[in-house]
């Protein structure tokens, strides 16, 4: 009886865990996009536009920040920056996302 509860037990913490994590990825994906959405409609604001397009037309700005994504690598999403810009992401994505709900 007691090894038909640990046996019971066992299974279903082993599909636990792969819920947990497709959860976890959902929320996350969740807080990228809301975090995209939110700041493509803002940068549609009146106050920034004139702004948004004087740094699209810089070329210093442009080529920084090219050089900038160029440290950042998806076919390696393990690495530490990667993982800290995705923290960082999902943080601000969750905030905005908590506050908008």
């Amino acid at each position: 009886m007691v090894k038909k509860f640990i046996v019971f037990f066992v299974v279903m913490f082993c599909f636990a865990l792969p819920a947990y994590a497709q959860i976890a990825a959902y929320n996350q994906a969740k807080y990228i996009i809301t975090l995209k959405v939110v700041t493509d409609h803002k940068m549609k604001d009146v106050d920034l536009v004139p702004d948004v397009d004087a740094l699209r037309g810089n070329k210093k700005f442009n080529q920084d920040l090219v050089s900038m994504l160029k440290k950042l690598d998806n076919s390696r999403p393990n690495s530490a920056k990667n993982q800290k810009i995705m923290r960082i992401l999902e943080r601000a994505g969750k905030e905005v996302y908590n506050e908008l709900k």
